[in-house]
């Protein structure tokens, strides 16, 4: 009873458990662990063999790696600027790519979403707050902490000024989490549960199973909806990402 109680539990999806039997264990390592290899290794694979030929007429895995990592350097480009940006592409296509596989892997049958987990969502964020806290701090030295006092603003201001934009720069991360976190977590949730309906309502006898078309209908458009809201959470990522990096060149 307690295993079924298990597997119709919205949020036991999300339960960590070791892999890998008695070695698995003994390191904690768990399914998280295991996808997040995962999603590393098929993200070197389409690099490596994608742009390994280098054909004048690219073929699809050519074309799926370019057009991506093209993708990512203009969004780069485009918000730190042509000559700063360059540099932070492969940062910022290396973000993209894992969570947008992380966020993908998810939806494979008995996958393991490992972006729903606020603690690897919040490693994420954490190193891009250190690498633009740096970037900045390499940058200009103490300049940055003009940052937090604009300007020209008037000293009796700073008490009010300076907590505020420190609040809001250290709070950067958390929002970038959470924001990922929760969309992903909610999307499963909701797909549990309409597959949970699904199974409730085709066992109801005779119009059991035209009853649960319905549900089954909904989950399958939800499905369609996660596979967006996926890549739009990678997207959402690393754009603000870029965003802060601009921030951090340009201190502004």
């Amino acid at each position: 009873m307690a295993a079924e109680g298990k597997t119709m539990d919205a949020l036991g999806q999300f339960e960590l458990n070791t892999v890998f039997g008695p070695l698995g264990a003994a390191v904690g390592f768990t399914q998280a662990n295991a996808h997040m290899l995962l999603a590393v290794g098929i993200i070197t694979a389409l690099v490596m063999f994608g742009m390994a030929q280098r054909a004048v007429v690219p073929g699809r895995l050519q074309s799926a790696a370019e057009g991506v990592y093209e993708f990512i350097a203009g969004l780069t480009k485009g918000q730190i600027g042509e000559h700063e940006g360059r540099r932070f592409v492969p940062f910022i296509f290396s973000l993209f790519m894992f969570v947008l596989m992380g966020n993908l892997l998810g939806l494979l049958p008995y996958a393991f979403t490992f972006t729903s987990h606020i603690a690897v969502t919040f490693a994420l964020a954490f190193i891009v707050f250190v690498v633009i806290t740096a970037v900045a701090l390499v940058l200009h030295g103490t300049k940055f902490f003009g940052y937090f006092f604009p300007k020209g603003a008037p000293l009796w201001l700073a008490p009010i000024i300076i907590p505020v934009e420190l609040i809001s720069y250290i709070s950067r991360p958390v929002s970038l989490s959470i924001r990922l976190f929760a969309n992903m977590t909610a999307g499963h949730v909701l797909l549990m549960v309409f597959a949970t309906f699904v199974v409730m309502v085709g066992g109801l006898g005779i119009i059991g199973p035209f009853a649960a078309v319905l549900p089954l209908a909904v989950n399958v458009l939800l499905i369609g909806f996660e596979i967006l809201v996926a890549c739009l959470q990678a997207y959402v990522f690393a754009m603000l990402t870029s965003i802060y990096l601009h921030d951090a060149v340009h201190l502004h």
